[in-house]
């Protein structure tokens, strides 16, 4: 075998283990062409510069040493200024495939996270700032970091904060912050006040607690909302409190037997996100309530989502009409005489993130599971990537082409990302956030609390107390 067959041979070796090499780490295979191509070209040019520098070397070692050492000096020299083309050659190929990868990533929630999405338009005429009661005290962390993200998001959107708490604690916490400055600017101009209130209920107390305890924080935010004083009511505490808040201080939509949380899910349409509910609010439910669900979530989809025709789902475990138990059964049958809204049949829970349904309804048991699944996924999906990585300099070179890429995927499967969920079918827009929510989590549900108010959703949900089907 000759020489230059040898080394084409190799060459051919080295770019199908590159091949080889990204279709293993790459996220999105449809990269891959337009990489290797890349790639191949710089192989090719420093192939070229390697095989004429063997051929130098080996012609050096017959002729004088002085003569050897200008010619490779020369070679050497040329090398360096090929590399560098090589070296720019690679960068292009990172960059097309940054490019190319870009659009094609799993994005869960691109409406919430990029600012020409569907949540952040604000009409010219509705650009008014609204009043949104914050619950200071609720979540693992308050009052600090919760009091962080108000701040940030009145910079960020029209909105006015009334911040509930106790408000020498608030002082305080704004003071290790280093926000204290900040805090009383913003008071000045009117944009943040301070509401005096007890103490919040606690994440591991009855969510009865809340008609015993009248002066706790989730309490008097609702009342703001319930005085006009505030549009909508944000709390990271007890969700279980702040949904009997909201049902004792503001009441149920008439013709709404229980209220349901609704939370977006990612799908395979990177600008078009799932509303399942319910995720937690009503573990054990009646076909009537999953009935209302889809209404609820039908309403949501139109308003916020801009979904001219929302695909309602119901989640069981086959999609045959004579699956699931009775609850599924009884709720399939009132689903698919439903007029007014389209029902697109059973759910299968492989079919949640496919981009089939834009509702999907299911009770607070379930769509709780789902959710707290959901949320595991991110971690241990950037976990997975990178133990394939390959150990070594190969290693780093991968880590270096994904490691943009990686974190991308990381902020958008990250709960704080989207913040909250909506508590649907209460007189009111009330938003539940995590109880591990930080000052990320705050801007992002405060930004769906105006959100709502903006697109107008308790208009519509009240019109459905004239439906005939609720109020037989």
């Amino acid at each position: 075998m000759g020489k230059e067959t040898a080394q084409k041979i190799n060459k051919s070796r080295a770019i199908r283990r590159l091949v080889i090499w990204y279709k293993r780490n790459s996220a999105v295979t449809s990269i891959v062409d337009t990489a290797a191509s890349s790639a191949a070209t710089a192989s090719n040019v420093a192939g070229n510069v390697v095989s004429g520098a063997g051929s130098v070397v080996s012609s050096a070692s017959n002729v004088a040493s002085n003569v050897a050492s200008n010619v490779a000096g020369n070679v050497f020299s040329s090398a360096e200024s090929v590399v560098n083309t090589a070296s720019s050659v690679v960068s292009n190929a990172s960059s097309i495939a940054k490019n190319t990868l870009q659009p094609l990533v799993f994005d869960p929630l691109k409406r919430l996270q990029n600012n020409d999405n569907i949540l952040d338009r604000v009409d010219e005429s509705q650009s008014h700032r609204i009043w949104i009661a914050v619950d200071g005290m609720g979540g693992d962390y308050a009052p600090g970091p919760i009091l962080e993200g108000c701040l940030e998001a009145i910079s960020r959107f029209p909105i006015n904060i009334k911040f509930v708490g106790k408000i020498a604690k608030v002082r305080d916490a704004a003071e290790k912050i280093g926000l204290s400055e900040l805090l009383e600017n913003e008071i000045d101009n009117n944009r943040l006040e301070l509401v005096d209130s007890g103490e919040p209920i606690g994440m591991n107390e009855e969510a009865t607690a809340v008609r015993k305890r009248k002066n706790a924080s989730i309490n008097v935010a609702m009342d703001l909302v319930k005085n006009n004083k505030a549009e909508a009511v944000y709390s990271a505490g007890n969700s279980g409190a702040m949904m009997a808040s909201a049902i004792f201080r503001i009441g149920r939509l008439k013709g709404i037997d229980r209220p349901a949380i609704g939370a977006l899910f990612p799908t395979r349409d990177q600008t078009r996100p799932v509303l399942v509910l319910d995720v937690g609010a009503n573990t054990d439910c009646k076909p009537s309530y999953l009935h209302q669900f889809a209404l609820l979530g039908n309403i949501y989809a139109k308003d916020v989502l801009q979904v001219k025709k929302p695909k309602i789902g119901l989640l069981n475990i086959g999609e045959e009409e004579c699956k699931g138990n009775d609850l599924s059964l009884k709720t399939f049958e009132l689903l698919s005489t439903e007029k007014s809204f389209n029902f697109g049949g059973n759910c299968e829970g492989r079919d949640v993130l496919s981009g089939s349904f834009d509702v999907v309804v299911c009770d607070g048991f379930t769509g709780n599971i789902l959710l707290k699944f959901l949320e595991s996924v991110g971690g241990v999906l950037l976990d997975i990537l990178r133990s394939e990585l390959p150990r070594g300099r190969r290693g780093k070179v991968g880590s270096a082409f994904l490691k943009s890429n990686l974190l991308r995927i990381k902020k958008r499967l990250d709960h704080a990302e989207h913040g909250g969920a909506l508590l649907l079918g209460v007189n009111g827009i009330c938003v539940i956030g995590h109880g591990s929510s930080k000052s990320l989590s705050v801007v992002s549900a405060l930004r769906l609390a105006h959100s709502a108010v903006n697109h107008g959703v308790m208009d519509n949900l009240n019109r459905l107390q004239k439906l005939q089907v609720l109020n037989s």
